[in-house]
């Protein structure tokens, strides 16, 4: 049975729709990964309040002020909410302990986003980006001086932020 004019138009134009609706998928898909973790950091706890870092598949990545009682869910609505892709089994929380010999916390280049590796020193946007970048295209670091293999990143540059970074797995 042959198809008639309009017919054929409306099979070009499904198979076109499902085209798109396909490769809109895969690109959504590959620009944000499922599997964005969520990570929260008590900075200085005191008594009555504390700072925290959150970071991760969250809108607004920074420090909030957290006030006794506050939760998990207070953290991560002042933080704008999170992400569409965000992972909330794997929401991590740090919590230093207070003692005499207290270390300020490092930055992992694993999983820093490009704002937190810009707050090391001489670290910048362009630099940030290439670390994420060769992470990337490398797989995570395995110890802190592999960093000086990233494109920029002089022996000097290292020997200022050696002692600001780490690596986890």
């Amino acid at each position: 049975m042959p198809f008639t004019v309009s017919g054929r138009v409306w099979i070009i134009v499904s198979i076109v729709l499902v085209l798109i609706i396909l490769t809109g998928s895969f690109v959504i898909r590959t620009r944000f990964p499922p599997d964005q973790p969520i990570e929260i950091y008590l900075l200085e706890p005191t008594e009555n309040n504390a700072s925290v870092m959150i970071s991760g598949a969250v809108n607004s990545p920074g420090i909030y002020d957290m006030k006794t009682g506050d939760t998990v869910e207070t953290i991560l609505e002042a933080a704008g909410g999170t992400t569409i892709d965000a992972d909330i089994s794997r929401i991590m929380l740090s919590v230093p302990f207070k003692n005499n010999n207290t270390e300020a916390q490092k930055i992992d280049i694993n999983h820093a986003e490009s704002w937190l590796l810009e707050a090391l020193p001489g670290i910048g946007e362009v630099l940030a980006q290439r670390i994420i970048e060769y992470r990337t295209a490398n797989g995570p670091f395995h110890n802190i001086n592999e960093i000086t293999r990233v494109q920029g990143l002089t022996l000097n540059a290292y020997e200022k932020i050696k002692n600001y970074i780490t690596v986890t797995d």
